[in-house]
């Protein structure tokens, strides 16, 4: 009598089971992570930064916005009396806070375009060269990390009157030196400037540095081989590429700039007269020189849909001409 053997599995197939197999547990084992990443475990590690976050950015700004439309005091606690729109209208109506928000656009006048363009041509000049690019990128960015009361105090004996260096540079081009850049109401802005471009022209030249070497060489060498001068690869190839980058560095450098309090302070403090009086420094003397957090509060919150506008017309701009690329 004949039994029925069942077939046994080739050793084809068993290799074939065992790597299916294997490949699905190495699946799941890739997929094991994403799983475990939303455990408790990640949340340890991003807590830190969450508790700072919302002890230091998002507290604070809820509270701004709520101080705001209340007569908010440094001398009682609580939020005061309610003052409704009060503060806003006292603000609209305050001189000195139009004059303030004047200067601090001045300011930003006076450092977006020479921040971003002599990045942009540092950055291009520097990208050419082959070899030596670290010393730039140190000399450029070096001013960068140093705090800003260094940064002030150089500045102001560079600018001191008869003893500093634009004092000498001024006598050695045949030149009478005045009372000095920071001294003059119509020249000290101007001062403050010049010494915030040298000292953050290193963080826009080291955005477009990167963003400058991620353009494929050979695009440049075809435009070579076409016939392309210098100038025409950096017009046609360079700019339209460096696109994203350049409206990164408009919208980062007009908030800095917006935002502009630490040089005001150390090198003029305001002066001479108001004649440097920025917003910050209208805000900071509202509330911890008159004691009106409240008031204080509302400048502040005018300020702040000021940036928050700039950054979703930026926002607008970059939508619209990213659709008009792909129609093109």
């Amino acid at each position: 009598m004949t039994t029925a053997s069942t077939p046994s599995p080739s050793a084809g197939s068993l290799a074939g089971t065992s790597i299916r197999g294997g490949s699905r547990r190495r699946s799941d084992r890739r997929g094991r992570p994403s799983d475990r990443g939303t455990g408790p475990g990640a949340w340890l590690f991003i807590a830190p930064f969450g508790l700072f976050y919302l002890a230091f950015l998002l507290g604070p700004t809820v509270w701004m916005f709520v101080a705001s439309f209340f007569n908010t005091s440094l001398v009682h606690s609580g939020l005061g009396s309610f003052a409704g729109l009060d503060n806003y209208v006292e603000m609209f109506s305050r001189a000195d806070f139009w004059s303030a928000l004047w200067h601090t656009l001045q300011f930003t006048l006076y450092t977006v375009p020479p921040l971003v363009i002599l990045a942009f041509v540092f950055a291009v000049l520097t990208n050419r060269l082959r070899r030596g690019q670290w010393f730039f990128r140190l000399a450029f960015f070096l001013p960068f990390i140093l705090p800003s009361a260094t940064i002030s105090l150089i500045w102001v004996f560079i600018f001191t009157p008869a003893t500093g260096l634009w004092a000498s540079v001024q006598s050695l081009l045949g030149f009478t030196p005045g009372s000095g850049i920071l001294a003059d109401p119509k020249s000290a802005m101007v001062g403050i400037a010049i010494a915030t471009v040298w000292w953050t022209i290193g963080f826009n030249f080291i955005l477009y540095l990167a963003g400058l070497q991620d353009i494929p060489r050979e695009l440049y060498e075809a435009a070579a081989v076409d016939g392309a001068t210098t100038w025409q690869q950096i017009r046609h190839v360079t700019v339209p590429l460096l696109r994203r980058t350049t409206t990164l560095v408009i919208l980062l450098q007009i908030i800095a700039s917006l935002k502009i309090f630490d040089q005001v302070y150390l090198m003029t403090s305001g002066g001479p007269g108001v004649s440097t009086q920025v917003s910050l420094g209208l805000i900071t003397g509202t509330a911890f020189t008159d004691n009106r957090i409240g008031a204080a509060s509302a400048a502040s919150v005018l300020l702040f849909v000021i940036i928050v506008a700039i950054a979703v017309i930026r926002e607008i701009v970059e939508r619209v001409a990213a659709r008009r690329d792909q129609e093109a």
